[in-house]
């Protein structure tokens, strides 16, 4: 069997930890019976061989795999990677997501996504990358009483992402440190007005709002700082024609969208100036994890 997931971009600017969404950037495992375990890696990662060897996949697909079947079998698992690592594009979403689904494919158990999703909280404890990642499109999300209560929003063919993929990773967990502990009443106010508008225009399909709304006082300056050229992706972004340009989850990845008769000249001039980093157009993904038998 194979198994499909999307990468993500998460916050969106203002949405901090809430707004989600899925691109068509994916990674897949394939999974086959075997008579000793295996793994190979193709893609991003390929050259790491920490990732063979201490596999976040292999271990929570075990574990649900020994839970549901009670029995061991060994698996030749098949990696092709499109997704970077830690380039906030939902790499470790991507990876959980696909190891519980994994583990109740192999063993023929239907799985609703609603269950999918909650259990895949237990391993990331914030809704904004995993419900993209196993919905697909456009998601508000929260959690309430430990589930994640969301609302999903398809994608239209007639927009585009662009994706800037520094040479370079930012570490979550730095990124994280590097925000304020305390913020003012107004620049909360700010987020909360911008984050609301921001998924009004998504859910109305008011695209001409995006650039107003994705503006955010509370986490991108902060992260972006740890890397100075972002801010010139961002402002080239937007002058030649994207409809919004934010902070991909934590970083390094800068994201946009981009109606499709603009999205040439926005990847073009985002490629003349920064030719060190990798610039990628794609659709968006609304269907999420995907289980091909």
């Amino acid at each position: 069997m194979r198994i499909s997931v999307p990468a993500t971009s998460a916050n969106l600017g203002p949405g901090f930890d809430t707004l989600g969404l899925a691109i068509s950037l994916h990674n897949q495992v394939s999974i086959k019976p075997s008579k000793f375990h295996s793994v190979s890696l193709k893609g991003e990662g390929a050259n790491n061989p920490v990732l063979k060897d201490n596999n976040m996949f292999i271990a929570i697909f075990n574990d649900f795999y020994h839970n549901l079947s009670q029995r061991k079998r060994h698996f030749r698992f098949e990696f092709t990677n499109e997704i970077p690592l830690s380039r906030g594009l939902g790499s470790s979403s991507a990876v959980i997501v696909s190891a519980i689904a994994s583990a109740y494919a192999i063993e023929g158990i239907n799985l609703p996504k609603d269950k999918l999703l909650n259990l895949a909280l237990a391993y990331e404890n914030h809704p904004d990358n995993i419900t993209p990642a196993v919905m697909g499109g456009f998601n508000v999300a929260t959690v309430q009483d430990n589930e994640v209560r969301y609302i999903k929003k398809k994608m239209p063919n007639s927009l585009k992402a662009i994706v800037v993929i520094p040479n370079r990773p930012m570490s979550t967990q730095l990124s994280r440190k590097a925000l304020p502990f305390k913020y003012s009443k107004e620049d909360t106010i700010f987020n909360i007005s911008h984050s609301s508008l921001l998924t009004a225009a998504f859910i109305s399909e008011d695209w001409k709002m995006l650039r107003t709304a994705s503006l955010d006082k509370i986490h991108q300056k902060y992260r972006m700082k740890q890397m100075p050229e972002l801010f010139d992706v961002q402002k080239t972004a937007l002058k030649y024609g994207a409809l919004m340009s934010t902070l991909s989850g934590s970083g390094s990845t800068l994201f946009s969208i981009c109606f499709n008769q603009d999205v040439g000249r926005v990847e073009k001039e985002l490629k003349r100036r920064f030719p060190h980093f990798k610039v990628l157009v794609r659709d968006f993904d609304n269907d999420g994890v995907r289980v091909e038998d």
